[in-house]
């Protein structure tokens, strides 16, 4: 199987998923699609909790001691926070993300505006952050086949058409994500093998899963949630487990 294959496979997954989405939302009325919402957003909390789960995956219990999990996740999410904030991330997505609706669509309201832009930004977080990503396309990467993502493009099949029914075309904009995120890192994974310890990959884990409850509530309209800001703890959390490790 060519490398690269699961990642195109995903992006083809979230434009027809998106396309289905958009062709199905002007029959909904607009309670329906706040409903719509409203279980995206439940169903992301509970995606976010199964992720959770890695702080107690074995190798990065043994690697960070069973109290030190949970603390080399709040470390990432807080040194990552910081940094995020103060490179203004979150109001970068959203500015690319406007950019994307001003060059599809000459004209749209602002609330149609920010409707595309809060579909871009949370369905790429939700299509990007999470364990299929980061095993999927590393195993790709090394040659190992696709069925990871071949799993993880049918399930973001089905979320584009969900989201695309509330938000519309944005959705189809997080594709561009996939592509940057997923693509890197099966080079990632081709350049260095299978170098990336299983702690890694678990603090990584319960991290994107902290962040995934951040979309939630941000889907539930409970509280913006800046989880774009939080993005640089996904590139702490290894680097963190692999100082703990060394210390201890």
């Amino acid at each position: 199987m060519l490398r690269g294959a699961g990642t195109a496979l995903n992006i083809a997954t979230v434009l027809v998923g998106t396309g289905v989405g958009v062709a199905v939302r002007g029959r909904l009325p607009e309670r329906t699609r706040h409903t719509v919402t409203d279980a995206l957003g439940l169903v992301t909390l509970v995606v976010g909790g199964l992720n959770l789960a890695a702080l107690h995956d074995p190798d990065y219990r043994r690697a960070v001691s069973p109290s030190g999990t949970l603390l080399v996740v709040l470390g990432s999410l807080l040194v990552g926070g910081i940094v995020g904030s103060l490179l203004r991330l979150e109001d970068r997505l959203e500015a690319f993300g406007g950019w994307l609706q001003r060059r599809l669509a000459r004209e749209g309201s602002s609330e149609s505006r920010g409707r595309f832009i809060e579909g871009f930004v949370a369905a790429s977080l939700l299509f990007v952050v999470g364990p299929l990503t980061i095993l999927g396309s590393l195993s790709d990467g090394l040659g190992r086949g696709i069925d990871q993502l071949a799993l993880k493009s049918t399930l973001d099949g089905f979320a584009a058409v969900a989201f695309a029914s509330s938000f519309g075309w944005g959705v189809a904009a997080a594709a561009i994500s996939v592509a940057v995120v997923q693509g890197g890192l099966t080079v990632l994974g081709a350049l260095l093998g299978g170098l990336l310890p299983a702690a890694s990959v678990a603090a990584v884990t319960a991290t994107g899963g902290v962040l995934l409850l951040g979309v939630g509530l941000r889907l539930l309209q409970i509280r913006p949630v800046p989880v774009g800001d939080m993005l640089p703890a996904l590139l702490f959390a290894p680097i963190l487990t692999a100082a703990v490790s060394a210390i201890r």
